[in-house]
C-alpha cells in the first residue's frame, strides 16, 4: 500500500502550560505527520506564540488557525478536522504526550484492516505532574470484558451506543469519513461523533491494546477518564439536571437524521443499526421524562424503562437506575 498522507488536528485553548510538551512529542513521533493544523480558540495566554516557534523548526508543516471568537472544544475540532488535508488525520489535545510509535501503530492498524474506518488505543494516566496513575485509560472508562469483546462486527454499534470506547486523543481515522461526521452535532463530543458515525455505516472502528499515549487529567480539563463513584454519579446527575438528559436525546436524533441522509447519499446503514439508535433515543427520552418528575410519578418511570431492558443495553445498568431514583 502506498503511504497515506497523515494530518494532526489539534486544538488549543489557554494551554501553555503543558503545550511545548505535547508539541515536542508529536515531533518526535518515528513516523511524522505530514502537517499539523492546530486551531486555537481565542487563547489570552502564550499558546499561539509557543505554536509559532515550533513552526519555525518542526520537521513537517504546522498551519496555525486562531478563531475571531471562541467556538468551543467540538465545534474548534470541526474546524481543525475541516482543514486537514491528509488522508488519515489523528486528533490531538493540547495537553498529553505522545508515545514515539504512536503515529505509526494507528497507520498500520488502518493499513492491515482495510475495511476500517478509525483505530484507537488504549493509554497510561498522567496527572498534573507528569506522574503516572494507578489505572489505564481502559480500564478507567471500562471498556474490558464484554465490552471490548463484543466491540466487533455487528456488536459494534450496541457497544457505543451503551458506552463510549474511543478518546480521541488515542485516534486516528480515516478522511474519506469527514464527508459524513462533519458538521459535528454540537450535542456530542467529537471524537464519539466520529466513532459511532463511523461504526454505524460499517466504518469500524480497530481497539488497539497498546498504551500509545501518556493522557493527563488535571483539573480544568473538559473531559477526563477518572472513574467517578455512585455518589459522585448521583451528586453529577443532581447538578447538570433534565437539560443534560435532553440534551442526550438531541444529539441521538442528530445521529438519526445524519444516518437517513447518508443513506440517501449512498452510505451504508443497514436497517438494524437504525433500529438500535432508535431504541437509544426512546431511552434518552425516559431518561429525561425521569429527571422531570417527582415522587411516585418519578418511580413508574423509572420502573417502566428497567422492564424494557433498556438499562442493561444503553446505560451502566443498574448504577443509571440508582442515578435516576436519586435524582
Amino acid at each position: 500500500m502506498n503511504r497515506q498522507r497523515l494530518s494532526v488536528a489539534m486544538c488549543t485553548y489557554n494551554g501553555a502550560r503543558f503545550l511545548p510538551q505535547q508539541l515536542e512529542s508529536i515531533a518526535a513521533q518515528t513516523r511524522l505527520p505530514d502537517e499539523l493544523v492546530v486551531c486555537d480558540d481565542g487563547s489570552v495566554d502564550e499558546s499561539p506564540e509557543i505554536v509559532r516557534n515550533f513552526a519555525r523548526n518542526a520537521p513537517f508543516p504546522v498551519r496555525l488557525e486562531i478563531n475571531k471568537k471562541n467556538l468551543g472544544s467540538t465545534k474548534n475540532f470541526e474546524k481543525a478536522i475541516g482543514l486537514c488535508e491528509g488522508e488519515v488525520i489523528a486528533p490531538a489535545d493540547q495537553d498529553d504526550v505522545w508515545k514515539p510509535q504512536k503515529l505509526a501503530v494507528l497507520e498500520a492498524a488502518l493499513r492491515n484492516y482495510p475495511g476500517a474506518g478509525y483505530a484507537f488505543s488504549n493509554a497510561d494516566l498522567i496527572d498534573e505532574r507528569g506522574s503516572r496513575l494507578s489505572r489505564n485509560l481502559w480500564d478507567s472508562v471500562r471498556f474490558h470484558g464484554a465490552l471490548q469483546n463484543g466491540f466487533f462486527a455487528a456488536g459494534q454499534v450496541a457497544s457505543l451506543l451503551r458506552r463510549a470506547a474511543a478518546t480521541g486523543a488515542t485516534m486516528a481515522f480515516r478522511a474519506s469519513l469527514k464527508d459524513i461526521v462533519l458538521p459535528i452535532s454540537p450535542c456530542f463530543v467529537h471524537d464519539y461523533w466520529v466513532s459511532l458515525l463511523g461504526s454505524c455505516v460499517g466504518w469500524y472502528g480497530v481497539p488497539v491494546s497498546e498504551l500509545l499515549i501518556e493522557y493527563r487529567q488535571h483539573e480544568g480539563q473538559q473531559i477526563g477518564a477518572l472513574r467517578s463513584s455512585i455518589l459522585e454519579k448521583v451528586r453529577s446527575a443532581r447538578q447538570v439536571g433534565p437539560a443534560e438528559y435532553s440534551n442526550r436525546t438531541r444529539g441521538y436524533l442528530d445521529l438519526r437524521e445524519r444516518l437517513l441522509l447518508a443513506t440517501g447519499n449512498g452510505w451504508n446503514c443497514p436497517a438494524n443499526q437504525i433500529a438500535l439508535v432508535e431504541e437509544k433515543i426512546r431511552h434518552c427520552s425516559r431518561r429525561a421524562a425521569v429527571h422531570s418528575s417527582r415522587g411516585a410519578a418519578k418511580v413508574s418511570e423509572v420502573v417502566a424503562e428497567v422492564l424494557t431492558g433498556r438499562y442493561e443495553r444503553f446505560s451502566n445498568s443498574w448504577v443509571s437506575v440508582v442515578e435516576d431514583l436519586c435524582f
